[in-house]
């Protein structure tokens, strides 16, 4: 019976480990496609501070964020590694949750 209590325990923490890593693999790759996004959205406020309508701010925001976007892209090794980032984020992710199996056979033993 408590074999089973403690098998329970370890899959319940390990399942905690597992959507935390999932949490912060979707928040990283998220920011990633979001920064443009609010990099527009900041410009199109701050011409519309500076008194162009929304519209033609839009017009000017979108072709400069897209210039950045082509320059960090265009920006050696710079892309590989913030892929490689989330990448390595993944594989510790998944070595972490392998660790509990580990675990859950000495409990069971």
């Amino acid at each position: 019976m408590m074999k089973k209590v403690n098998v329970a325990l370890v899959r319940l923490l390990q399942f905690v480990v597992f959507v935390l890593f999932i949490f912060m693999v979707i928040v990283y790759f998220g920011a990633m496609v979001l920064l443009p996004l609010d990099a527009i959205a900041l410009l199109i406020k701050l011409m519309g501070a500076i008194g162009l309508h929304g519209f033609i701010g839009a017009l000017i925001a979108i072709p400069v964020v897209g210039y950045f976007c082509l320059i960090i892209y265009k920006t050696p090794l710079l892309c590989k590694i913030v892929v490689d980032t989330g990448i390595d984020l993944v594989k510790t992710g998944k070595l972490r949750v392998d660790a509990f199996n580990e675990i859950v056979d000495t409990v069971k033993a």
